[in-house]
């Protein structure tokens, strides 16, 4: 009985080699050139009624200069009402903090920088050590069931390129009820055309994309409660 036999293996030409390497190098320049503005996307929500979302759900863990952008885009938009999200603060740069969760403090934040006369609630998320964008989004859903208030859309306000990923959480927690939109704030930490020129970018802009791409095909949550009948 022979203990080996031969076997036919293709490998590329000069050319194959080198249409492989064209290929590789386009998709490395789609890569640097349309992942930010993929990732980072903004589209509000339309509503019903074509008026838009009145309802702008703002992630408290963002930083002053992002809620900022918070504060300008509630002024810019038809809103009657911020919600801010976020789970419990565990470690803050190693300095107490006047808040127990980020929730708590982007609406102090926001209160106090330019929207005093908003009406502004935060809704605390649980601890969580993963999934917690979906974990905020499904303590957002369960205060609108609690307190009857209708979610017919609403616009996630977060930052940069976590816009598409945190969009894509908030609509599996809300389910095809409610129209989601998004609006993603200018990041502090790095130029988002350059964002492989900076450590702080190239981890952000590349572990989005993994996210993102595990997400898609590895996410499965439950199904979110069907909507009770009005009395």
């Amino acid at each position: 009985m022979p203990l080996f036999h031969r076997r036919h293996v293709w490998l590329p030409t000069r050319w194959g080699w080198l249409l492989l390497a064209a290929v590789l190098l386009g998709g490395g320049v789609g890569l640097v050139a349309f992942a930010p503005s993929y990732l980072a996307t903004t589209e509000p929500a339309h509503g019903a009624d074509g008026r838009g979302a009145r309802v702008l759900v703002v992630e408290g863990w963002l930083a002053d200069s992002e809620l900022d952008q918070a504060v300008t885009a509630f002024r810019r938009g038809r809103y009657e009402r911020i919600v801010t999200s976020g789970g419990p603060i565990e470690l803050w740069v190693g300095v107490p903090v006047p808040w127990q969760t980020y929730a708590e403090r982007g609406a102090r934040y926001l209160a106090a920088h330019g929207l005093a006369d908003a009406s502004i609630t935060a809704v605390p998320a649980p601890s969580s050590m993963q999934e917690r964008t979906y974990q905020s989004a499904v303590a957002v859903r369960d205060w609108a069931a609690q307190t009857r208030t209708r979610l017919d859309a609403v616009d996630l306000f977060t930052v940069g390129v976590h816009a598409r990923r945190s969009r894509m959480m908030f609509r599996a927690a809300f389910g095809p009820t409610t129209a989601v939109g998004v609006i993603a704030a200018r990041p502090r930490d790095f130029d988002p055309q350059r964002w492989w020129a900076t450590s702080a970018g190239s981890k952000l802009v590349l572990g989005e994309m993994i996210s993102l791409g595990w997400t898609a095909c590895c996410f499965w949550p439950p199904a979110p409660p069907a909507e009770a009948p009005s009395p």
